[in-house]
């Protein structure tokens, strides 16, 4: 069976610090984002998923985006090298987290960066943005880690967000979502349904045709709604502040060996 585990991180005490690059900043209300974090955990417990919560990284301040640190393929983790300085000392914590629930670790070597938040999965196809974060060594190198594991690497631009699945995320039959405007080029994905809000293009996988998505993306919640999905609306303003998504706040292990 499937495993059912989320990699978690808590929220530092300076997330308000957190880098932003294609939004203007606004305060982060500190208390406010924390309970957002706990309720987004607690909507992963009751649809069946099991936290991990790695140890917090206080003076991260983008810590909290715990995608980025790590992608996973099967049973093998690639440890990220993140393409913003400041997020480079994130990531031995959740390597040694990876590495005690079993996975096979390799990492991505300087010149390469990559953010995990770059990386969308869809089946056995990975596509991977590169743009600001992610250069073109850091997309061979994760092409040398999981093409011999049966993984298909598409490289795609990423331009106009911070990451690529800040544009795109994929439904449970494979089909692309986005919000067309943030997208450079929607025909690389062979089925691409456009939604109509920029959060709407962001969802997490529950099982069972649930879907996990931001509060603030009514019009698209009621798009897949109408498709028979079920929407999982969880409040992370105060991340989306910080170009943050639904994606990016766990690191969902499906695949691990049981």
């Amino acid at each position: 069976m499937p495993s059912k585990k989320a990699l978690i991180r808590r929220p530092s005490p300076r997330l308000a610090e957190g880098i932003v690059t294609h939004i203007e900043r606004a305060p982060v209300d500190y208390s406010r984002a924390l309970n957002q974090w706990e309720a987004y955990v607690g909507a992963l417990q009751t649809h069946g998923w099991e936290p991990f919560e790695v140890e917090p990284a206080h003076d991260c301040p983008d810590s909290v985006f715990i995608e980025d640190t790590v992608v996973l393929f099967r049973n093998v983790a690639l440890i990220a090298r993140p393409g913003a300085d400041t997020r480079k000392p994130e990531t031995a914590e959740v390597e040694e987290a990876v590495a005690r629930m079993g996975c096979s670790i390799n990492w991505v070597w300087d010149p390469g960066t990559l953010d995990g938040g770059d990386v969308l999965k869809v089946g056995d196809t990975i596509y991977v943005g590169r743009g600001g974060r992610t250069n073109a060594a850091g997309v061979q190198q994760l092409r040398a880690a999981f093409e011999p594991l049966g993984a298909r690497v598409i490289a795609v631009p990423v331009s106009r967000v911070l990451h690529l699945k800040s544009a795109v995320t994929a439904l449970p039959d494979g089909t692309v979502i986005g919000h067309a405007p943030l997208v450079d080029d929607p025909s690389v994905f062979p089925h691409f349904l456009p939604v109509p809000e920029e959060n709407g293009a962001h969802v997490v996988l529950l099982g069972g045709g649930k879907l996990l998505m931001s509060a603030n993306a009514p019009k698209s919640a009621e798009l897949l709604g109408g498709l028979g999905y079920d929407v999982v609306p969880v409040d992370i303003s105060e991340f989306e502040k910080l170009e943050g998504c639904v994606t990016c706040l766990s690191v969902r292990m499906r695949d691990l060996y049981r």
